[in-house]
């Protein structure tokens, strides 16, 4: 989506119902700062006032996302495009989503290791131990539980028998066993179990 391109689409489009950017503000119950920073493209509307937004202007949605009024003999395929572009940024969102988790998986072995390595050799009271050794285990509990969350939702797992993609339960991948992203878990579609790959794309 061209941000630049829908901004000044929402800026013609409010002139032309004769609105200023502080009345149509008001409708929407928002800051004229942020009608601003749509109409320069330096954000997008949020999608809970979008509709409301399309009907103060008198467009649809899919005129709004193209930055213009879309006839019906290109509908069909401005649409599709739409669908397209969603589906890659998804994609990409999905591939970053999975790098974070690395990272995040990385950080926490590393913070675990090293006050393991203080509680273990390094002189102190017995309760300092403990200490030091609950501070180690809590955030990096919570750090891959995150990691799992990421692992769960970013992207799709396939099925090695039926080749259905999926989303799998959170209780699913904490408990599978697993190879890296491979999980052994039982597909929803046939209900058989395998060792399902992660994908990023759905088909």
């Amino acid at each position: 989506m061209d941000q630049i391109k829908i901004g000044r689409f929402i800026a013609e489009r409010r002139k032309a119902v004769g609105l200023t950017q502080m009345q149509l503000a008001e409708l929407l119950s928002i800051t004229d700062r942020a009608v601003s920073k749509w109409e320069n493209g330096r954000s997008m509307p949020d999608s809970s006032i979008m509709l409301e937004l399309c009907k103060i202007l008198k467009i649809n949605v899919n005129d709004l996302l193209h930055g213009e009024v879309i006839t019906m003999e290109n509908y069909n395929k401005e649409a599709e495009k739409v669908m397209l572009d969603m589906v890659k940024q998804k994609e990409e969102n999905d591939r970053q989503l999975l790098t974070l988790e690395i990272v995040i998986g990385v950080i926490c072995m590393v913070y675990l290791l090293a006050l393991t390595f203080l509680a273990a050799f390094l002189p102190m009271a017995d309760w300092l131990h403990i200490v030091v050794i609950v501070g180690a285990f809590i955030p990096t509990l919570v750090g891959i539980g995150f990691a799992l969350r990421i692992e769960q939702t970013a992207g799709y797992y396939e099925c090695a028998k039926c080749k259905h993609r999926y989303v799998p339960s959170y209780s699913s991948v904490l408990w599978a066993m697993h190879m890296g992203r491979t999980r052994y878990m039982k597909c929803p579609k046939c209900q058989q179990r395998s060792w399902q790959k992660k994908k990023i794309e759905k088909e």
